[in-house]
């Protein structure tokens, strides 16, 4: 069986539709299946290669609009010879990710046009950060109008999480499920093993270690994290990332460690206190949230996307009441307290939190779920 996967971002550009992407068409790939990734060209990489995965990698030529976050389909000869190319490798089934991109318009119309069944998934819980005024207006009428357009191809949508599920009904859409978000905790602990020996907490000089990961942008919390640290005496707030609040972050005392090899993050989880995540973003089901989880990391956060699945009552961890925009500094103050003051606490909320991850959060199970969906519409 051949499975084609639109996505209008792909790896090296990290972020969690990208691994998503990258991690079920490595799963097709283990299972006999050939697994084509349709993506959008970037600098300096070929338009069409089989990487180390078995994976083959389509790139289409683009104009990088938002800085390369909005990639649109560049029309020409380049593009009329390659998209012929991928439809030439017959797929058997089209997994389209996210609901708003060009692409994945011209992608649900073109497998619609050749009877080719498929599926959209979508990883968002609100609009394109566009802004106010004109441009807030015109960016929320083309995502009105392009899910028009995905959805009248009649391909069934599903969610990374419930949160999501619920967004796509103002588009008039009626999720078929969910297929979530996902990680692998025997991947995860293999890569922290091969990471160098690091004693986080020295290294800080921290006596408790708060850690967030992350863009350091506005939305994602991190100032108010910092906020709600800078007065608890021996605990240190570490940040993984990089972004605009990188030098207003270090000012206020915060350890900005930049963009870690994943490796070296994951082994910094292990070592963590509390997880922290206070993001304010229209998120679809954080893939941090997860790894904290998978490294049994004391979790704080926001009530975003995905939370309610993953930590569904008080034993797995502490998300934060109220609306994401609406939380404090004392309020997340507060949550991070009742964590550091009960480290056996936390520690059962962490393994609760594991355990519950083991048994609905992994790739496997996520891709078995696609496959009966596959099997069903044979």
């Amino acid at each position: 069986m051949t499975i084609c996967f639109f996505s209008a971002q792909y790896l090296p550009t990290m972020g969690g539709v990208e691994r998503y992407t990258w991690n079920l068409a490595k799963r097709a790939v283990a299972a006999g299946h050939r697994a084509l990734v349709v993506t959008s060209a970037l600098p300096g990489l070929p338009e069409r290669e089989t990487d180390a995965d078995g994976i083959e990698i389509f790139r289409l030529p683009v104009w990088p609009v938002m800085k390369g976050r909005f990639p649109v389909p560049r029309p020409g000869r380049r593009f009329v010879r390659l998209s012929r190319a991928i439809w030439d490798q017959h797929p058997d089934f089209c997994v389209i990710q996210t609901r708003m991109y060009l692409q994945s318009v011209w992608a649900a119309r073109a497998a619609r046009r050749r009877g080719i069944p498929g599926l959209v998934i979508d990883h968002s819980t609100g609009y394109m950060p566009m802004g106010g005024g004109v441009t807030g207006a015109a960016g929320r009428l083309y995502e009105h109008t392009a899910c028009r357009l995905v959805r009248k191809c009649g391909f069934p949508f599903y969610g990374v999480s419930r949160a999501v599920c619920r967004w796509l009904t103002t588009f008039g859409i009626t999720a078929a499920g969910t297929l979530p978000n996902a990680v692998d905790p025997e991947e995860l602990r293999a890569e922290a093993d091969t990471a160098p020996a690091v004693d986080w907490h020295t290294r800080l000089g921290a006596r408790k270690l708060v850690l967030f990961a992350g863009r350091l942008i506005p939305e994602k919390g991190a100032g108010l994290l910092a906020e709600a640290v800078a007065s608890l005496p021996g605990v240190v707030l570490a940040a993984a990332g990089t972004g605009p609040e990188e030098e207003a972050l270090r000012a206020r005392g915060v350890r900005v460690l930049g963009a870690l090899p994943h490796r070296e993050l994951i082994g910094l989880m292990r070592q963590a206190d509390v997880y922290c995540l206070p993001t304010r973003y229209a998120e679809g089901f954080p893939t941090t949230l997860l790894e904290a989880a998978a490294c049994r990391c004391p979790i704080v956060c926001t009530a975003t996307a995905g939370t309610e699945e993953l930590l569904p009552g008080p034993e797995y961890g502490v998300v934060l009441p109220g609306a994401p925009k609406d939380v404090t500094a004392q309020t997340l103050r507060a949550g991070i307290c009742r964590l550091l003051d009960d480290p056996q606490g936390a520690q059962q909320c962490a393994d609760a939190a594991y355990r519950r991850l083991c048994g609905h959060f992994t790739w496997d199970a996520v891709f078995a779920k696609i496959m009966e969906i596959i099997k069903e519409n044979g």
